[in-house]
């Protein structure tokens, strides 16, 4: 009678232990949720990491224009009437523009207030291009004003399809074209639209240093 006591309650407890258990289909069932709840987290991991690698890439692009700008700001800004020599020997206008393709620079001028630090025997002009060849925005800069040859170029903006220029006169009109009656001649104004590969156009203006005849109505206004 005992043994069959000690029988019955070891069945009772085994049954009880098997109630508390996960059946196959319980386990199943967690496995999958488990499954997709990490498959989540790697999709959103995923798209962080993709988000964070254009938001660097759009801020990168967005310091090379302002970067850009910021050169030719300080460079125009400062453009003197100054008539220079090309390698060649001949004349150049002071400030001078065209659109030839890769052959020559859209601009070419000189500017002042070139920095001296290492007090180098050369002049506080600068002369100053900027050309578009092989998808790049290009400044380049001449150790002497006259007859020198041009430094290396430094890269600017990289993928540019296009660079337009507009100019404004003494009177206000804008033009498409810089074609000054006198050499010595500079526009007021700059505006220049860049196009690039995959980006929308860019409209940047700049102000240009004063030439002969924002200086003569200067005088006369004063006098």
């Amino acid at each position: 009678m005992a043994l069959r006591r000690c029988s019955g309650r070891a069945s009772r407890e085994t049954n009880g232990g098997g109630q508390q258990g996960f059946t196959l289909i319980e386990l199943l069932v967690a496995l999958m949720i488990f499954a997709m709840i990490a498959a989540a987290g790697v999709l959103l991991l995923g798209n962080s990491v993709s988000a964070q690698a254009q938001i660097k890439t759009r801020l990168d692009d967005m310091a090379a224009v302002q970067r850009a700008g910021g050169a030719l700001a300080a460079d125009l800004g400062q453009a003197v009437p100054r008539i220079s020599r090309t390698e060649a020997g001949t004349l150049a206008p002071a400030f001078w523009s065209h659109r030839e393709g890769e052959a020559a620079p859209v601009l070419q001028f000189v500017r002042g207030g070139w920095d001296n630090l290492g007090e180098l025997p050369r002049p506080s002009l600068q002369k100053v291009e900027y050309w578009v060849r092989q998808g790049r925005l290009e400044r380049r800069t001449y150790a002497q004003v006259d007859g020198a040859a041009g430094d290396e170029p430094a890269a600017l903006l990289e993928n540019v399809d296009d660079v337009a220029l507009r100019f404004r006169d003494g009177q206000g009109e804008w033009r498409d074209e810089w074609t000054p009656t006198q050499p010595d001649l500079m526009p007021r104004a700059l505006e220049m639209t860049v196009t690039r590969t995959g980006e929308p156009p860019v409209t940047l203006r700049f102000l240009v240093g004063p030439g002969p005849a924002e200086k003569l109505q200067e005088e006369a206004a004063n006098g």
